[in-house]
């Protein structure tokens, strides 16, 4: 049994893992069958419904399955060292099926030709992929994904959580893995109308992550990380 927990955790990461990938070059537009400029919808509205719902789910589930109370009224029935695997592969199926339903719209909100603009563009890009990958392991990789708690079930230890650290980009700013998100979403030479719904609301949907994950963190580590609120930004140094 405990093998199998280990296979499943495992088997969420590489899940994750995959669909990760595909993300980055769905949203660069390159390497994938559809990306968020392909063959455009016919039917404009459709297309924006269609999309603002896909993004609405997106968010929903991403939300919802990482609040405590949420967690709790599962716990009958997913073991807390299969919870977070659970959640890692509930997010992995349902940004890929956001990526597979979602419906491109005609129209360029900008283009870049100018040779060097346009890989400097595609250089923050890359650092700000760059940056979430490194962002996840100044905090702790494995636990974030699952396999910490699968792993330590498989071997007979009990499971002990992740204490609060300032590593490196996390002594100026909080969050520097929404950071790479949002450079991600927006730093590309080419946008469409379809492409900036998704940016706009993938944007959205990580300052209300935010929000709610320092609300969280904030009762979890009590005087500790309202004082390192204090001293850090958000996102930006100095300014979020």
């Amino acid at each position: 049994m405990r093998a199998l927990v280990m296979l499943y955790g495992a088997t969420s990461y590489f899940v994750f893992f995959g669909v990760f990938l595909y993300l980055i070059a769905f949203n660069a537009e390159v390497l994938v069958p559809k990306t968020l400029s392909s063959a455009a919808s016919e039917n404009i509205a459709i297309a924006l419904l269609i999309n603002l719902a896909l993004l609405l789910l997106w968010g929903i589930q991403h939300t919802v399955m990482a609040r405590d109370w949420f967690k709790q009224a599962i716990a009958s029935v997913i073991p807390h060292h299969t919870e977070r695997s659970t959640y890692v592969l509930a997010s992995s199926v349902v940004l890929a099926f956001l990526m597979y339903a979602w419906q491109p719209i005609e129209g360029v909100v900008w283009q870049v030709d100018n040779l060097i603009l346009t890989y400097v563009l595609w250089g923050v890009f890359g650092l700000g992929w760059t940056l979430v990958l490194i962002s996840t392991f100044l905090t702790d990789h494995f636990d974030l994904f699952g396999l910490r708690q699968t792993w330590l079930h498989f071997i007979k230890k009990t499971y002990s959580s992740v204490g609060f650290t300032e590593r490196m980009l996390y002594r100026w700013i909080r969050h520097p893995m929404m950071l790479g998100l949002l450079m991600a979403f927006w730093a590309v030479p080419s946008m469409s109308i379809g492409h900036l719904v998704f940016s706009v609301g993938m944007t959205a949907y990580t300052l209300l992550g935010i929000h709610f994950e320092e609300k969280g963190l904030a009762e979890k580590f009590g005087e500790a990380y309202v004082a390192y609120q204090k001293r850090t930004s958000r996102v930006i140094p100095k300014i979020y």
